[in-house]
């Protein structure tokens, strides 16, 4: 029987504590944070600012040591220099040598990360093709828009053509159609069989893309899965629109509602249960001339699963 195959990344039980100040303040970045992420994923690690994201992608990248617990990247400590060559990075606030055009900035990133020279030209020039950066290849990045900047980020993180790509904070500061793009390329890395993890507080970029998810709230893993296992698809509450309501009649209809909304001929009455919505129906059907024209189920979004942690938590850490 074969062995089931070895996570891209795994992190287990890890804490980070800093020292703070004149007085050396303990500040616990992360706290027993333990997470898996599967080869040919896109995994999100979502968190409010200052939860401990960024934290964690630097002693995974091996910028930085954990005080207790354990992270491996291809089953190899993160400064394995092995390891390295099978990932591409971008930090949440890169820097650029703006002085360098396009491709050569990309052309230094390949010889960097490795690439063989006979490859490096034709690799510089895919990464330029697939950001639609051809244009400006042969521009100085000094007058680069903040956009722009950010494609290079990840045209560099992508140039050796790495097994995983760590993102941190990718689509802060773009525009929507800048979001888009992004979104699009990482799901063409997944298609591509590339594992992809990346943090984030942009929770519509989540549910849009991810197969699974990490919140962290204040330094804590909260909750590791699929999303809909996270959002397990309840019903949170129902609106139901009838139309053709008599004066007396709302006031039936209302008291079987949490909540109404009268605009025009039309009442929108929000209840909790599809028992609650039979009872509008009946009441209908026993007045006559009133027709229900509009059920619409609300359901738990990430968002709502977000926030309720968040204030659990008593908000973020500075």
């Amino acid at each position: 029987m074969s062995s089931l195959p070895e996570p891209v990344v795994s992190v287990t039980r890890l804490s980070k504590v800093y020292h703070s100040g004149f007085r050396m303040k303990r500040i616990r970045a992360l706290e027993d944070i333990s997470l898996e992420v599967e080869k040919g994923e896109i995994f999100g690690f979502l968190g409010p600012n200052g939860a401990g994201k960024t934290t964690l992608i630097k002693i995974l990248m091996g910028l930085t040591e954990p005080t207790s617990g354990t992270a491996q990247v291809f089953g190899r400590p993160p400064r394995d220099a092995k390891a390295k060559a099978r990932l591409g990075f971008l930090p949440e606030s890169p820097y650029f040598y703006d002085h360098l055009t396009a491709r050569e900035f990309l052309g230094l990133a390949a010889k960097l990360s490795g690439v063989q020279k006979s490859e490096a030209a034709g690799r510089v020039t895919g990464q330029l093709r697939l950001l639609r950066m051809e244009n400006a290849a042969d521009v100085q990045m000094r007058g680069f828009s903040r956009g722009m900047l950010q494609r290079m980020g990840i045209a560099q993180a992508l140039v050796a053509d790495p097994e995983l790509v760590v993102l941190d904070e990718p689509m802060g500061g773009l525009d929507p159609i800048g979001r888009k793009e992004f979104r699009d390329i990482i799901v063409d890395l997944r298609d591509r069989g590339k594992t992809v993890f990346f943090s984030t507080h942009i929770l519509s970029d989540v549910e849009m893309i991810c197969d699974r998810v990490g919140i962290v709230i204040a330094g804590r893993m909260v909750e590791v899965g699929r999303l809909r296992e996270i959002l397990t698809g309840d019903v949170e509450s129902i609106e139901v629109t009838v139309r053709g309501v008599t004066g007396k009649t709302q006031k039936i209809l209302e008291r079987v509602s949490q909540h109404s909304l009268k605009s025009g001929d039309e009442l929108l009455l929000t209840v909790r249960s599809e028992e609650e919505v039979d009872r509008i129906m009946a009441i209908s059907r026993e007045v006559g001339g009133i027709r229900v024209v509009g059920i619409v189920p609300h359901r738990r979004t990430l968002e709502d699963f977000f926030m309720a942690h968040v204030a659990k938590a008593g908000g973020t850490r500075d």
